[in-house]
């Protein structure tokens, strides 16, 4: 075996005792010492590997993530729904914060004000892909990044309300219904016709600027500018 090989399997050793650890004693437990021991390596070899424990958490909370998403049926949205796409998003999210309590936990105990780890930015930029999916269909009533923001909160905030309460006291309908309030503040009612006022108009445009041919950089820089005047105006 290379020693790439052996590096990687190594790594996936330590994860995977990680992910046991933090099931069985739960994120206080998750230390540097105790993985070690629990993957039978040395503590260098961790710090090798992974940097530091926010490094270590980081490769756990993409590790545990890739092996619950593939656990799952998976199907293409090309040519879907947006919006039924975005629900399906929201539903999945709070399926996998209720489903890994302590990781979920651990993750949320960054630094405020500081960077957001690797998976919680991946699952951002995802976030972002769909509503922008939502603003190029007309749907949208907000800007892309104000949609974005709101989701994500209040995403977040469902999973931490539900994971404080004990699991026969939780509100079966919490997740729809911050759903539902949700989406009502930032999608539009899908007409037989899209939303054809200005607004509406310029918040799709400005989803799909980056699409439009014909325009030196200068001028999509330029209308950028107009249609983020336009959007922000009340």
């Amino acid at each position: 075996m290379t020693g790439s090989g052996t590096e990687s399997s190594t790594r996936g050793v330590v994860l995977d005792a990680a992910a046991g650890l933090l099931r069985e004693v739960g994120a206080d437990g998750l230390t540097t010492r105790a993985v070690a021991r629990a993957a039978g390596v040395q503590a260098p070899t961790l710090y090798r590997l992974f940097g530091d424990k926010d490094g270590l958490v980081d490769a756990l909370a993409e590790h545990v993530m890739a092996t619950y998403v593939g656990a799952k049926t998976r199907v293409s949205e090309e040519g879907s729904d947006p919006v039924a796409g975005l629900r399906g998003a929201w539903e999945a999210h709070v399926e996998f914060g209720l489903a890994n309590p302590e990781l979920y936990a651990l993750l949320g105990r960054r630094r405020p004000g500081g960077p957001p780890s690797p998976a919680t930015s991946a699952g951002i930029d995802v976030l972002r892909s769909r509503v922008r999916r939502i603003a190029a269909a007309g749907r949208l009533r907000v800007t892309v990044e104000r949609a974005v923001t709101m989701v994500h909160a209040a995403g977040h905030g469902t999973v931490l309300a539900l994971l404080e309460m004990p699991a026969s006291d939780r509100d079966p309908g919490l997740a729809a219904a911050m759903y539902e309030a949700v989406a009502d503040a930032v999608l539009t009612s899908a007409p037989a016709v899209g939303d054809t006022t200005p607004r509406a108009v310029a918040l799709t445009l400005e989803a799909v600027l980056g699409e439009l041919d014909g325009l030196s950089p200068a001028e999509r820089a330029l209308m950028g500018e107009w249609l983020t005047r336009v959007t922000a105006a009340r």
